[in-house]
């Protein structure tokens, strides 16, 4: 380890400080463009020792969590820059990553997200002596630090603080770490357990009695299953509401949500039959049924029958087909995809290349693509490109806020 000084030039993709070394790049956590630090050194990593002078995008981080000079919320790594740059680094990551294909498409400016709007949050559980602690993982390690304030997490959740470490406490046992998922939903918070020992009936009967106790818990879940429910959780999506399974996909904020479905609602228009592919629970097909006739592709078995049993439950819908399918081993071919008149893919982070290859044959007239990696979806956009389809428009959109994580939706035609 060596000791010296260097100006950070940029941020790099991970929201680390970036400067030139004679052997290359040397990331430093914490530190912005144009400052001059005083480093600790060990190989292409560098800790901040002391400042010269503090860039004048550093603002004063809002949480407690957040100590660079101490143990590290590992949750947060740009809470302390400024709203402006923090989002043209965002809105920068997307471009980059299109460009890397050759890609220059029109990229909108970033759909900002604010404090205490994510719905959902994963804390990691340990027992300890005096009950559970349950909270975050400082930064880049496995240690727990317990949680006191959260100010990225929607005020349903982190006012039933106490209520949560009451149930994590009910389950907890012995030495064991686990993960604990709460999201928020119109009837109360829906908590995931997972990684949990097998349950005892004892423990079982303590769970539940926890949980009857608590005020504002609607489902309790430990590795897969519903231990006790005392109100069906259910998520709003474009006024239908859906209970979704334990532990499915949902986008982490509401926001987020409504100006993605805009997005693509805007860009389908007047389509008569719409695709949406890896549709989870409903998320834009329950949403598209407004306007048009939607065949929902998803598959896991639970999100789908989730997703059939709003629709048949909501009036004013247009009919909504269903079927489970594998799109990565099993994607959709040209031929059935060709009746659409638009469709709407929403993939894991790890994109949906295969499918995208069978859509680029297709000759479908509108393209909607949602994803949360921006180099998958660069990837995606260049074979949809080659194959002739022209990209309208790229919106960043940001639910992981202080995070280097951006959603984006780019809608084609041709």
């Amino acid at each position: 380890m060596s000791t010296e000084t260097v100006t950070i030039s940029r941020l790099g993709a991970q929201g680390h400080g970036m400067a030139h070394g004679p052997e290359g790049p040397i990331y430093v956590p914490y530190a912005l463009p144009g400052e001059t630090v005083a480093i600790a050194r060990n190989g292409s990593q560098g800790t901040i020792m002391s400042m010269a002078a503090a860039s004048s995008d550093r603002v004063e981080p809002p949480c407690r969590h957040f100590n660079p000079d101490g143990d590290a919320c590992g949750g947060c790594s740009l809470q302390h820059l400024a709203d402006a740059p923090y989002q043209a680094f965002k809105r920068d990551l997307v471009i980059e990553a299109l460009r890397s294909k050759g890609l220059t498409p029109d990229v909108a400016p970033l759909v900002a997200c604010r404090p205490g709007q994510r719905r959902r949050v994963v804390f990691s559980v340990r027992k300890t002596e005096t009950g559970a602690l349950v909270g975050f993982n400082k930064a880049e390690t496995n240690h727990i630090f317990a949680v006191v304030e959260c100010p990225i997490s929607s005020p349903g959740i982190v006012g039933k603080l106490g209520a949560i470490r009451s149930v994590a406490s009910s389950i907890a046992s012995g030495a064991e770490t686990f993960r604990l998922a709460v999201t928020e939903t119109v009837s109360g918070l829906d908590l995931a357990a997972e990684g949990v020992k097998p349950l005892g009936d004892k423990q079982r009967r303590r769970i539940i009695e926890t949980v009857l106790l608590a005020k504002g818990v609607a489902r309790v879940t430990v590795n897969g299953e519903i231990l006790v429910e005392p109100q069906k959780p259910l998520v709003d999506f474009g006024g239908v509401l859906v209970s979704p399974p334990p532990g499915t996909f949902l986008q982490a904020t509401r926001e987020a949500e409504d100006a993605i479905s805009a997005l693509v609602l805007a860009h389908v228009g007047k389509a008569k039959r719409v695709l949406d592919l890896f549709a989870g629970s409903g998320t834009f097909s329950l949403r598209l049924a407004r306007i048009a006739r939607v065949h929902a592709v998803e598959g896991e078995e639970k999100p789908l029958k989730a997703l059939d049993h709003a629709a048949r439950n909501t009036q004013g819908l247009k009919p909504i087909s269903i079927e489970r399918r594998d799109l990565y081993r099993r994607p959709l071919t040209p031929q059935e995809i060709k009746p659409f008149d638009a469709v709407v893919f929403d993939p894991p982070r790890a994109g949906a290349e295969v499918q995208v290859r069978e859509l680029a044959r297709s000759g479908v007239k509108k393209i909607a693509a949602v994803s949360c990696n921006p180099l998958t979806l660069a990837r995606d956009l260049s074979i949809l490109v080659e194959a002739g389809y022209s990209i309208r428009s790229v919106t960043p959109v940001d639910q992981f806020l202080w995070s280097t994580h951006v959603e984006a939706v780019a809608l084609l035609d041709r």
